[in-house]
């Protein structure tokens, strides 16, 4: 491809209101331009790239048996309706209706069309297994749409859906698409981990995240170094760090702390270790009876040690909160506690609530806590003399770096990542609602079990930039890069020598197959360069009349601190041994 012949837009300052290294980086490489929040133009450059990542996706898909169809954007309310989620989606549902008052959304994804695609066409346990897919755009009313193609609202994603006969086949299924997965990151060049996952809106049980290692990803990750355990955060599961309970050293004790409302500044304060302290942290949730009458509020108390963080996921997990939660309000907090916010703690409430203690905090002894009483907390409280036992103990904290890993090999570490794919086991939740059912080998009908797995195709690329960019701009994988070659001829239109050999290398490399870029632009050597460097293309070439008349050019990988000059009778094969 020469310059000339294509369109290049780049910008030396990224808009104002670019968040994230990916968003300015495409902003300037001329990849995006914005529409409106969350949404984009992807210029030809950008497309480019786009091109690459689905057709490797295609193929892994084809390999893994997969079969592609396409189904519409734009879908009809009475499907989302059948499985309760017209209602349960949220915001981030994009609701229209059409000129004769129907209603419909515009796909976020597509569970519920492929269902009724299966119920319709698949009558047989002959039938099975099946995985189909397709890649399509979707859409997501985000809030707040932000980090560019990293959280925008319009995007491109791959989903694909398996239906099997029974659990022990959609597993098979399951596996085949984990299989496909890391098949695909990794010829996408992308350093990526596998990670356990929450399930999430989606639905099912089993889950894994497939995450881009980078530094500002928006996920943090729990690995251990000695093992193959991997997991986002929210489901990490975080041991207890107290093996046993100690007996009691202290005396209870009612001790003023003026001004001091959070756990780090009453530690400070008591010359105390944090992880001595305890921090309680009041939900509320508010259940209704079987006709869908309102019943008065429940309010809740979970216990984490001063130095952790509740995590809601598992939380949100609890049986009495695993139908939804919400912080309480401070007039609900006076009530129970007698006393704002700050000082809370499970002692001395006036009224009762459920109290969920995290497994560290139920080993402790002689700890600290809020004394229900603004400027005072307990010191030397003890399970058993000073409170009850606390009547339920859950792993309700987020592991943190040091924490030993789950599976016993190790401890944990903690780095963060940006999804780029998800695959999930839905078992029934789909079809049982739907009534996708086939008759199996009995001649019984049995609803049919499904496995649904995700790859966001624009996401990729601001995840690829995050994890693969310097000061000079994106530095692509060589599979995912616009253009693979960049050959960089200084003063093109001046001079024939150049000219001659930067046209026939071109040619040359276009016949085998490589995707070169000729920049015959006819811009000044700088600006090129630095263009060619914003782009990111991982190979350049530089022609120029002084190398020539030696017999040589310039090879540099994006990567490379230096060119390496090359005769230019041998430039070819050497190219072809650094792809």
């Amino acid at each position: 491809m020469r310059a000339s012949r294509f369109f290049i837009s780049t910008l030396k300052e990224a808009p104002a209101d670019a968040d994230i290294v990916s968003q300015k980086l495409m902003l300037r490489a001329g990849m995006i331009r914005k529409l409106a929040a969350g949404i984009y133009n992807y210029l030809p450059m950008g497309l480019r790239t786009i091109r690459k990542v689905e057709a490797i996706i295609r193929e892994e898909m084809n390999a893994a048996g997969a079969v592609e169809l396409l189904m519409p954007v734009v879908q009809p309310a009475e499907l989302w309706q059948e499985t309760g989620r017209w209602q349960k989606y949220g915001a981030e549902l994009m609701r229209i209706k059409d000129r004769h008052d129907r209603d419909f959304i515009v796909q976020p994804t597509s569970e519920e069309a492929i269902t009724d695609i299966a119920r319709a066409e698949i009558k047989s346990y002959r039938q099975l297994p099946v995985n189909f897919y397709h890649i399509q755009t979707k859409f997501r009313d985000e809030r707040r749409p932000r980090f560019g193609v990293m959280r925008g609202r319009e995007f491109t994603m791959k989903d694909a859906y398996s239906f099997d006969r029974n659990e022990a086949a959609a597993a098979i299924s399951y596996d085949n698409m984990y299989s496909a997965y890391e098949k695909i990151f990794t010829r996408l060049g992308l350093t990526f981990r596998a990670v356990n996952a929450d399930t999430g809106a989606i639905g099912g049980s089993r889950s894994h995240e497939f995450q881009v290692i980078a530094d500002t990803g928006e996920d943090a990750i729990a690995y251990c170094k000695d093992s193959s355990y991997a997991a986002n955060i929210e489901l990490a599961e975080a041991l207890p760090l107290i093996a046993s309970r100690a007996a009691p050293v202290l005396g209870f004790t009612k001790t003023a702390t003026p001004g001091k409302a959070k756990c780090e500044d009453v530690a400070a304060l008591l010359k105390l270790p944090l992880a001595q302290t305890v921090k309680s942290i009041v939900l509320a949730t508010d259940p209704v009876d079987e006709k869908g009458n309102s019943l008065p509020s429940v309010v809740w108390l979970l216990l984490v040690r001063g130095d952790h963080d509740l995590n809601e996921i598992k939380a949100g997990k609890i049986d009495g909160l695993n139908k939804g939660f919400r912080f309480a309000t401070e007039t609900e907090i006076v009530e129970h506690f007698g006393c704002k916010p700050g000082y809370l703690g499970p002692i001395n409430l006036k009224k009762p609530v459920h109290i969920v203690a995290d497994r560290t905090v139920a080993n402790m002894s002689d700890f600290v806590s809020g004394a229900n009483e603004i400027d005072f907390h307990f010191t030397g409280v003890n399970w058993g003399r000073d409170l009850p036992e606390p009547a339920q103990v859950a792993d309700i904290r987020n592991v943190v770096a040091g924490d030993p890993s789950p599976d016993g090999k190790g401890v944990l570490s903690i780095q963060r990542g940006i999804e780029v794919g998800h695959v999930f086991f839905l078992g029934t939740v789909y079809s049982e609602p739907m009534k996708a059912h086939f008759l199996d080998e009995d001649g019984k009908p049995k609803p049919m079990q499904m496995g649904c797995y995700g790859i966001g195709v624009t996401r990729l690329l601001g995840a690829a930039i995050e994890q693969n960019h310097d000061e000079k701009g994106i530095i692509w994988p060589d599979a995912m890069a616009p253009f693979t070659v960049a050959i960089a001829p200084m003063g093109y239109e001046r001079s024939t020598m150049v000219k001659e050999a930067a046209d026939k290398l071109h040619d040359e490399l276009v016949t085998l197959g490589i995707d070169v870029l000729l920049d015959d632009r006819g811009e000044r050597p700088g600006a090129m360069l630095a263009d060619l460097e914003l782009i990111g293309i991982p190979h350049r070439i530089v022609v120029g009349e002084r190398g020539l008349k030696d017999g040589n050019v310039e090879y540099q990988h994006r990567r490379d601190a230096a060119a390496t000059s090359v005769a230019l009778s041998d430039m070819v094969a050497h190219l072809k041994s650094k792809l």
